[in-house]
């Protein structure tokens, strides 16, 4: 069943991005990455999960939206919609959520996600969907991401059980869980340092973090009471999960690993 909304952030961080300069595109949605922009790799994942039932953009601008035809004629025929993006992810999220029915379960994800599939989608939101959580997180064991990309850098939760990656997938469930939205706001800044957002948990957290005593269960439980929300997670088994483009030296890791791919399925 077609259950989630989905949500791609698409805005820009900044006036200034390494990415585009070195690359000459309008947006850093409009990366081509293997002969496909970005932001289309995104939008056909998300089309062809059976869990997503609509595909809205919070950004890019529209100059860039107008910049590339499909993505325009994608919009002009509102097969997906389209807002202008918020002050920062965080606004951008919190706005989306707006825009929907307290009861629809919403997908986020980034523009910056090039080898996401629908079969990532589907599982993320079929699991999160069965945890009972108002918020759901998806990570991926870091000792398979850097298996599968040894040359991939990520900020790396390390917890007594093990260290995760972020994979920029987020379920929203329930209305309540739409105040993480506001939660996200406090911590945005900060959102590559995990010292930083561990210690919103407690000076106790932190020092067992520290000290790699802190489970990533008792991480999610602590954030729960802070926040007084439920929140929970899905480990994904999916290195590619994790990767996004945030650097040049990502783009140009990306577009490696996708002419490899290609060769492969040519050979």
């Amino acid at each position: 069943m077609k259950d989630f909304a989905s949500v791609v952030l698409a805005g820009e961080r900044a006036d200034s991005d390494p990415l585009r300069d070195e690359t000459g595109v309008p947006c850093k949605a409009m990366l081509d990455i293997g002969g496909t922009i970005m932001i289309r790799r995104v939008i056909d994942a998300l089309t062809a999960a059976k869990s997503i039932a609509s595909v809205n953009l919070s950004g890019p601008t529209e100059t860039c939206v107008k910049s590339d035809a499909w993505l325009a004629g994608m919009v002009d025929e509102n097969r997906i919609t389209w807002a202008p993006p918020g002050a920062s992810p965080s606004t951008s999220a919190y706005d989306m959520l707006r825009r929907f029915p307290e009861a629809q379960p919403v997908l986020i994800t980034t523009a910056d996600h090039p080898l996401l599939s629908a079969e990532i989608v589907d599982h993320f939101c079929r699991n999160s969907a069965q945890t009972g959580c108002d918020v759901v997180i998806g990570l991926a064991p870091y000792d398979l991401v850097r298996k599968t990309y040894p040359d991939l850098k990520k900020t790396v939760l390390r917890f007594r059980d093990g260290g995760y990656c972020g994979c920029n997938l987020f379920a929203f469930l329930t209305k309540d869980g739409r105040r993480v939205a506001d939660f996200w706001r406090q911590v945005e800044k900060d959102r590559k340092k995990p010292l930083v957002v561990i210690r919103l948990l407690g000076l106790w957290a932190l020092l067992r973090y520290k000290m790699g005593w802190l489970s990533l269960d008792a991480a999610l439980a602590g954030l729960s009471r802070r926040v007084g929300l439920r929140i929970g997670v899905v480990i994904l088994p999916f290195a590619h999960a994790s990767v996004d483009v945030d650097s040049v030296s990502d783009y140009l890791l990306v577009q490696r690993y996708s002419q490899e791919a290609a060769s492969q399925e040519a050979g």
